[in-house]
């Protein structure tokens, strides 16, 4: 089948490469601009400069995979485990109407104040369902499959 949905686990492969590539720029970016500081005596950074951090992972993420998204579905973490984010269907998403949703929610939800973590949570959760699709596959319409 041309349109087999991707493993879970696949997935969460593909996650992981995509949080450690932007990692390698994030953090050293928040060790050099005192993210860290005040952290081991349980003080917060502003609101401010979490939404810059915020931003930045969100600029990084892009420019690392804006072409591959647009030309077959993938970020580098999919395209090295073998799968794409398709439509419900089996089209390449488009830009605007579902790459745009789909990480809207899926890189925004933790920035929420106070509850950010748990609407991040049950979107990830939502992958447990039959469909093995996350919170923001349903809201942009989109699935992940192998190639």
């Amino acid at each position: 089948d041309e349109h087999k949905t991707a493993s879970r686990w696949d997935r969460f492969w593909a996650s992981l490469i995509d949080s450690l590539i932007m990692m390698v720029v994030v953090i050293p970016v928040m060790f050099f601009t005192g993210g860290f500081d005040g952290i081991a005596e349980g003080i917060r950074p502003s609101l401010g400069y979490s939404l810059f951090i915020a931003l930045l992972g969100i600029g990084v993420f892009f420019l690392i995979n804006w072409k591959l998204l647009s030309v077959s579905g993938q970020t580098i973490g999919k395209r090295t485990v073998g799968i794409k984010i398709v439509t419900l269907t089996g089209d390449l998403p488009g830009f605007k109407e579902h790459l745009l949703k789909r990480y809207g929610v899926y890189l925004l939800l933790g920035h929420v104040p106070i509850v950010g973590q748990f609407l991040s949570i049950g979107n990830v959760l939502f992958i447990f369902g039959k469909q093995k699709r996350c919170g923001h596959d349903f809201v942009a319409g989109t699935t992940v499959v192998y190639c």
